[in-house]
């Protein structure tokens, strides 16, 4: 039987708890940044505000906040690709859950192609949570609590001490606005591990129909 799955149900599920837990655990052992509850419930948030936003329906709202909650599972087995290990597995809990395959469909492409590495827009949600996730750069995400031991991840996330990600739906422009503490971590340095991301967001940005701007320390640069 289909039924109508929402973000709540997703959230009380266990195995979808377990997995988040764990995949989190397993990047902590790694020394990667957060990628808990902290980084999915924001990025869940802001993929369906962005779709709400641009003038989508809220169902199709929903399916962005629901992408956005699971996009990570697949670091429970892996980070190595983790996009497509964790849109095999949010599909299979879905339609276990008696999801509507169609949406299935459209959460697990988008879980599938979050990531910079091998991942494109292909629909409006991941076009969403693409740009939600890469927004999420923050000092908060940090787990390293020794600055000597930094790497270069540890610092560009450190260094900002506030990032917003703001839509203006009459204009159709999608602002990227970070503040970077420099000395902790040089702009260029920035540049030189979320290039690739920031370009995604770009492509994300204009799939919805939108510009994408960069803006650090009040001066734009994309």
């Amino acid at each position: 039987m289909i039924k109508m799955i929402n973000l709540e149900d997703i959230k009380k599920n266990l195995v979808v708890k377990t997995f988040i837990e764990k995949g989190n655990e397993h990047l902590g052992a790694m020394g990667y940044t957060d990628h808990g509850y902290l980084h999915i419930s924001l990025v869940s948030r802001l993929s369906r505000e962005i779709m709400l936003k641009l003038g989508y329906e809220e169902r199709m709202a929903e399916l962005a906040g629901i992408a956005g909650f699971m996009h990570d599972l697949g670091n429970v087995i892996s980070r190595n690709g983790h996009s497509q290990s964790g849109a095999l597995l949010a599909q299979e809990i879905l339609r276990g859950m008696g999801m509507d395959a169609a949406e299935v469909a459209i959460i697990a492409a988008a879980i599938g192609n979050h990531d910079e590495g091998s991942g494109h827009p292909v629909n409006e949600v991941a076009a969403a949570l693409i740009l939600a996730d890469k927004s999420h750069v923050h000092r908060n995400r940090v787990r390293n609590q020794d600055v000597a031991t930094f790497d270069i991840h540890d610092r560009v996330n450190y260094a900002v001490e506030h990032a917003m990600l703001s839509i203006d739906e009459e204009k159709r422009v999608i602002t990227m606005e970070l503040a970077i503490d420099i000395s902790i971590c040089p702009v260029m340095e920035y540049f030189e591990i979320f290039l690739s991301r920031m370009l995604m967001c770009r492509r994300a940005a204009n799939f919805l129909g939108c510009e994408f701007e960069l803006i650090i320390n009040g001066a734009k640069l994309l």
